[in-house]
């Protein structure tokens, strides 16, 4: 037996590592199992080359719990290590083995699937206990060897009678880390980081079915018969699947694949994805996946942190800030990369340069994806536009590129559920919709029956109207004006139609200008000046004589601060209206030629509320005394 001093650069290392080296305690086993995945994966090297001249066989990882003795074994039939290399990897920490393998055989194989960079993962063993064994033995004709250490600088290394190959990691938990010991936590720690090992993971047992076994059935005197119960085995229970769907070539998969998979990845999600994105590059880094379109709900209030972070098939994160682009993290599914470290911190991911460029490739691979299924079937993609267009729209907004290729595939709906592109719309709508200045104007609506009046007008003087209903409408119209010169968008219910799309015959009024002066104080005396700004127009008879309309760019500002955008404070301004009258309608005329001032007064606040019903405006105590009043107004 020998013993000595583990060589390390700080004095105190096993307190600083219990503290600070992972901010979450149970990341330990997600290391060891890796390491033991490791070893595995070394021994399939060497053989595949000639350089171990033993049998690979169907190895796996054992995880196994002793509450008696308050132990956790994880033990792997890897590659296992001699007594000097024990010294040489153990006992200098931060000298990882995994580069040095990966350095020594870089030429013979560029894919050995090697998970550990930085040689520190062992030693998270110490978070959670108070003393640590090795016993180890190598593939090499050598004696075992087992280490054993406090937590304190001293080991003890000496010779074992150990016979099978592989590396047995032995923690005595500490008290104070006793929930280790138990089953269902140590499942679920497996089911969260090892679920998809590369390595079959095996812990404890089930009992399942006897394959072997029929069950013999038989009658009774009154001919009734009786099956005896199955026999059942106990077999050894293993957690993982190795070959997870994005492991595998898109070629060797159907689409109810990705299906199981998508059910498999969230066994609680009742609905179906829309559509999946198999990523696949090996140049210029190594990247594969699978990420799922999932239902979205017209509203921003979406779950992030649904797509997982694989290293190797090892779980490193769901927190994929940085590395997926934000946009995209309301999606679904795996993303694996060996190329993403799987280290002791995730804060540098954002600026890592390898991180940009998966970044930008997720992106092109969406939007070419996007592509593909607008050209191949439009009809589906239409069919599907509401339930991802959230992402499509943030995405424009978000990302330059994706902005872009979007172009071609982001669809305008119009309120009769036909859709067009933006160049299909500007085509359709270029002659018929233009404002004085010679702006190609597109109306659009927001909420199809709170804005019907409006809509109807619209059509009836043969506009197309787009329903554009989700939160961020307003930010994306604004890039889309500023992306296109002498384009103008004007939501319905801004002004009158005819004066957001200029006519040329213009309509007369048949007030003069000095019934007008009068009209206008008569009016203004009779709504709360506060909200309402009275503006009389001439239009045709047949319309509205009063018209509550919304300024476009005060409203606009005011919804794009009220999703973080446009200016500071807009969002808490008072609501500002216009109340357009109409001075060639019938009843307007008749405001004016009123004798009593009772009657003038009730006829411009029937016809004021009317105009505010049209617009949702009518509420509580006001809505109760216009349905008071409509009802005498009957009688």
């Amino acid at each position: 037996m020998s013993k000595g001093n583990i060589n390390v650069s700080v004095e105190n290392i096993f307190p600083l590592i219990k503290k600070f080296l992972y901010s979450d305690h149970e990341i330990f086993l997600r290391e060891l199992i890796s390491n033991g995945t490791d070893a595995t994966t070394k021994l399939k090297h060497l053989v595949s080359i000639g350089e171990a001249k033993v049998e690979y066989g169907n190895p796996q990882i054992e995880v196994s719990i002793d509450k008696k003795k308050k132990t956790l074994t994880i033990k792997d039939q890897g590659i296992g290590m001699t007594a000097e290399e024990v010294e040489k990897y153990i006992n200098q920490i931060a000298f990882s083995g995994a580069e040095e393998f990966l350095e020594k055989y870089k030429d013979t194989n560029n894919d050995t699937g090697v998970i550990g960079h930085f040689g520190l993962g062992f030693y998270s063993a110490f978070m959670v206990a108070e003393k640590v064994e090795i016993i180890t033995k190598s593939f090499k004709d050598e004696p075992a060897a087992h280490w054993t250490c406090d937590g304190s600088p001293e080991y003890t290394i000496e010779a074992h009678d150990k016979t099978d190959r592989g590396t047995e990691i032995i923690l005595h938990i500490s008290e104070d880390e006793k929930d280790f010991l138990e089953e269902a936590k140590i499942g679920g720690l497996l089911n969260k980081y090892n679920r998809f090992n590369q390595i079959p993971i095996k812990f404890g047992t089930k009992k399942v079915n006897d394959p072997d076994f029929t069950p013999k059935t038989t009658k009774d005197k009154d001919g009734k018969e009786t099956t005896e119960p199955h026999k059942q085995i106990e077999v050894d229970n293993i957690i993982n699947n190795t070959t997870p769907a994005w492991t595998k070539k898109p070629a060797d998969l159907e689409d109810e694949d990705y299906k199981n998979f998508y059910r498999e990845m969230y066994p609680m999600q009742f609905e179906e994805s829309l559509f999946h994105i198999h990523l696949n590059v090996d140049y210029p880094f190594n990247l594969t996946g699978i990420l799922y379109f999932p239902k979205l709900s017209p509203n921003m209030d979406m779950q992030k942190d649904k797509i997982q972070l694989y290293q190797n098939q090892v779980f490193v994160t769901d927190n994929v800030e940085g590395i997926v682009p934000d946009f995209l993290q309301m999606l679904k599914g795996v993303i694996d990369s060996p190329d993403i470290p799987l280290n002791v911190s995730r804060s540098y991911l954002q600026a890592d340069g390898a991180v940009k460029k998966i970044s930008g490739y997720i992106t092109k691979k969406v939007a070419d994806k996007l592509t593909s299924l607008f050209k191949n079937n439009r009809e589906d993609f239409e069919a599907k536009w509401n339930d991802i267009k959230v992402i499509i729209e943030y995405g424009m907004l978000s990302e330059d590129k994706f902005f872009d290729k979007a172009k071609g595939f982001a669809l305008y709906p119009t309120v009769d559920n036909t859709f067009f592109t933006f160049d299909e719309l500007k085509e359709k709508t270029k002659d018929a919709q233009t404002d004085k200045d010679g702006n190609h104007v597109i109306l659009y609506a927001a909420h199809k029956d709170a804005q019907h009046s409006y809509i109807q007008e619209a059509k009836a003087k043969g506009y197309e109207v787009l329903l554009l209903d989700s939160p961020i409408v307003g930010h994306l119209i604004q890039k889309l004006e500023t992306s296109n010169e002498k384009i103008k968008f004007a939501r319905v219910d801004a002004d009158h139609v005819d004066n957001l799309i200029k006519k040329d015959d213009t309509v007369i009024s048949k007030l003069s200008d000095e019934e007008k002066d009068k009209l206008k104080p008569i009016i203004e005396a009779a709504v709360p000046k506060e909200t309402y700004t009275v503006q009389l127009e001439a239009m045709d008879s047949s319309a509205s004589p009063f018209l509550i309309t919304v300024p476009e760019f005060m409203r606009r500002m005011k919804e794009m601060s009220a999703t973080g955008g446009g200016m500071m404070g807009m969002g808490n301004m008072p609501d500002m209206y216009n109340l357009v009258v109409n001075t060639n309608h019938p009843l307007v005329s008749e405001i004016l030629n009123t004798k009593t001032a009772k009657k003038q007064e009730r006829l411009i606040k029937q016809s004021f509320d009317l105009a505010k019903l049209s617009q949702n405006l009518l509420h509580g105590e006001e809505l109760t005394n216009f349905i008071k009043r409509s009802y005498e107004l009957v009688k």
